[in-house]
């Protein structure tokens, strides 16, 4: 699934409303997160994202988080920023155009372009979370980190996908 840079450019605002740029430098990589400011599970995911950032920044790989909820404005977006301590660049996507393009459908969920700006992955960021309900204490599949890896080895990569649980994105009226 090839998902071109321009449909994505005319979706995806700053926090301060203009029109963002998400792929105008990619390295390696480009991981882009869908999260919220009031999903429980999106939350928990925060020291992981984290994690990952650290782990993968210096190694050419950019994350930034989604907002999909059209509810949540750009100061609600910051202060969750502040709370969480994420170092990550932040985009809205109050029409869910992003979203529906690369068939996210929860927070958290991740969607990866390779340097080609090519679709790669679109699922979980481990399987510590089985269903609703259903939480392990540790994640036996690190499927986020484990892809990462493959693309700074310079791997070629198709379309992954794995399921996500977490909070369902909400209906845009």
């Amino acid at each position: 699934m090839m998902i071109a840079a321009t449909m994505m450019l005319a979706s995806l605002l700053t926090l301060a409303g203009e029109p963002a740029e998400p792929h105008a430098t990619i390295e390696k990589a480009h991981v882009f997160l869908f999260a919220s400011v009031d999903c429980p599970i999106s939350n928990r995911y925060a020291p992981e994202v984290i994690r990952l950032h650290e782990r993968f920044a210096e190694r050419g790989v950019r994350f930034s988080l989604v907002y999909a909820d059209p509810s949540q404005n750009a100061a609600m977006i910051k202060t969750h920023l502040q709370e969480y301590g994420y170092p990550l660049s932040a985009f809205r996507d109050p029409q869910q155009r992003f979203a529906q393009k690369v068939g996210a459908r929860v927070t958290p969920e991740a969607v990866v372009f390779d340097d080609e700006r090519r679709l790669v992955y679109r699922g979980r960021i481990d399987d510590r979370y089985v269903d609703f309900g259903q939480r392990r204490r540790e994640p036996t599949q690190r499927d986020l980190n484990d892809l990462l890896e493959r693309l700074v080895a310079d791997e070629r990569l198709t379309l992954t996908e794995t399921r996500a649980v977490g909070c369902y994105l909400p209906p845009i009226d």
